[in-house]
């Protein structure tokens, strides 16, 4: 009996445990909305329609850039973009994604660069409109710029 009563103590401290440790563990925050898409214009390079794709971890965030109308000019290896996406906040400041993260592209195949991470406050409101997005390829740099507001909207970041 004595092995018994051991034995359901020490469950019931574990799921005690488990559920304090479930009370103390951080919440999880979240932007939105998480994925928006702007139309580029990208001057001789081309443009088109591009889906933005946010994610953040506390004051962490990053932004992936895809565009089907979009095209690499000739074959890209992996991580060969050097990447910047700057957003404008809604107090009129900038904020800035950077990175060299981009997958092997043939040519012709659609453009996508990131995760492209940057820093982001609670309460931020951050709309691609009025930024840019500039790669560098091979030391060609392309600069795509938003012609109107993304959609639904600008990003928020808890």
């Amino acid at each position: 009996m004595r092995h018994k009563r051991t034995t359901s103590g020490a469950a019931l401290a574990v799921g005690a445990l488990a559920i304090a440790g479930l009370a103390l563990a951080p919440t999880a925050v979240a932007v939105t909305p998480d994925t928006a898409t702007i139309t580029a214009d990208c001057g001789t390079f081309g443009g088109g329609e591009a889906t933005l794709t946010a994610t953040q971890d506390g004051t962490a965030a990053t932004i992936t850039v895809n565009s089907s109308a979009i095209t690499a000019p000739i074959a890209l290896g992996e991580d060969s973009i050097s990447s910047t996406l700057t957003l404008v906040t809604a107090g009129g400041g900038t904020t800035a994604f950077t990175g060299t993260e981009n997958p092997a592209m043939a040519a012709g195949d659609p453009v996508t660069v990131g995760p492209l991470a940057g820093t982001v406050a609670s309460g931020d409101s951050l709309e691609a409109f009025g930024g840019s997005l500039r790669m560098t390829v091979i030391g060609i740099t392309i600069t795509c710029t938003a012609t109107g507001p993304q959609s639904p909207g600008p990003f928020v970041f808890d």
